[in-house]
């Protein structure tokens, strides 16, 4: 399916150069002189290399139709996640790979949702928060103010983030899958 060029969004997968890319960000640039033009960094499904590609607004590009399944994680084989069909109870496997950063943010029993091209697997969606734990935070230094003051952090999955200086070893907290940025406390 042809979409202008303005339209791509992260997510999608297109077909560029009779290649199959996933997009991974976009950004329109309205430069002070010229037209403007969307630039688009994207993964080869079956290499995974990435590169960047500009395209003028106007321009179009195809679109694949990507169906979306919802699977449960079950385990981590090697590099490969074994996720489980909820209805029919069969297993698939897909390269940990697609989740990219987000690796790290797999819980067991989490609810995936798989998006596919022609049976292929292209991306994974994790939900957009998960609950970890705080297993090393730094104290808090005297004299900060608590309103925009960060201390660094170490969650149980092993990520690294910027916390609040409230929050303390111990505690569990609300980080965005996305990024593994601080949202809130977790609520009992």
């Amino acid at each position: 399916m042809k979409q202008q060029a303005n339209l791509i969004r992260a997510g999608q997968v297109i077909e560029h150069d009779g290649r199959r890319w996933t997009v991974l960000k976009q950004q329109i640039i309205t430069p002070g002189k010229g037209g403007a033009f969307i630039q688009v960094e994207m993964r080869d499904l079956k290499t995974g290399n990435k590169t960047n590609e500009r395209w003028r607004t106007a321009d179009t590009v195809e679109r694949l139709i990507t169906e979306d399944r919802e699977y449960l994680y079950s385990y981590t084989d090697a590099d490969q996640l074994v996720l489980m069909d909820p209805e029919t109870y069969e297993q698939m496997t897909v390269p940990v790979s697609l989740l990219g950063d987000q690796a790290p943010f797999i819980q067991d029993n989490m609810t995936l949702n798989l998006h596919l091209v022609e049976g292929d697997p292209v991306s994974i969606d994790l939900p957009p928060h998960v609950t970890l734990e705080v297993i090393e935070a730094d104290p808090v230094v005297k004299g900060q103010t608590a309103s925009s003051s960060y201390k660094p952090a170490k969650l149980s999955n092993g990520v690294k983030t910027m916390v609040p200086p409230f929050v303390e070893a111990g505690e569990r907290i609300v980080v965005r899958t996305e990024d593994g940025s601080y949202v809130e406390r977790a609520k009992s």
